[in-house]
């Protein structure tokens, strides 16, 4: 699907989780400079992509047009809850179909999470944003990506063609940080 973009988005610890042992973003890894960087990422997206235990929770969450993967269902329905969201069961049908079935057909694609859904993505990003809590540890949390901690999210990231670009900061007195991922050439 050339005339989609495909963006990644996540905060991680120094210890490369997303969550806690409870599967829970926990206040210590919510800093307001990240969240202003993917709020405003969000806002400019055409599409988000979430597992059902990931969501951004923000005012403008339910105006998103969405997919989010369920295995409830055989392949894509709509979801009764949200007029703006798409169930999709990758098992039973292709992802541009239920981008189709979303109504996007261009534009840029959200990936937010979790895990098995970042790992679905990771041949096929454009630019994953990697947020990085340096002071933050998340002993026995989940891990932002399949196969951390064995390696680091970096290396993963690299080990799919993406290369690291220059950094920004996004809180200096916590040393919070986003890094650009871009695919190779």
């Amino acid at each position: 699907m050339p005339a989609l973009r495909i963006d990644g988005y996540v905060i991680v610890s120094a210890d490369g989780m997303l969550a806690n042992a409870d599967r829970v973003m926990p206040d210590e890894l919510k800093f307001d400079g990240d969240k202003k960087f993917f709020t405003a990422a969000l806002d400019r997206a055409d599409l988000i992509v979430h597992g059902r235990n990931s969501y951004e929770s923000q005012p403008n969450s339910p105006l998103r047009r969405r997919i989010v993967l369920t295995r409830k269902i055989g392949a894509i329905a709509p979801d009764p809850s949200n007029p703006n969201a798409t169930l999709w069961n990758p098992a039973g049908a292709a992802f541009k179909a239920a981008c189709d079935f979303a109504g996007v057909r261009s534009g840029t694609v959200a990936i937010i999470g979790g895990p098995d859904v970042f790992g679905m993505f990771m041949d096929r990003y454009d630019t994953f944003w990697l947020s990085q809590a340096p002071r933050v540890r998340l002993p026995g949390g989940e891990p932002c990506f399949p196969g951390v901690p064995e390696h680091s999210p970096q290396e993963i990231l690299a080990a799919h063609g993406l290369r690291a670009g220059e950094a920004q900061m996004l809180d200096p007195a916590e040393e919070v940080s986003v890094t650009p991922w871009r695919r190779a050439a």
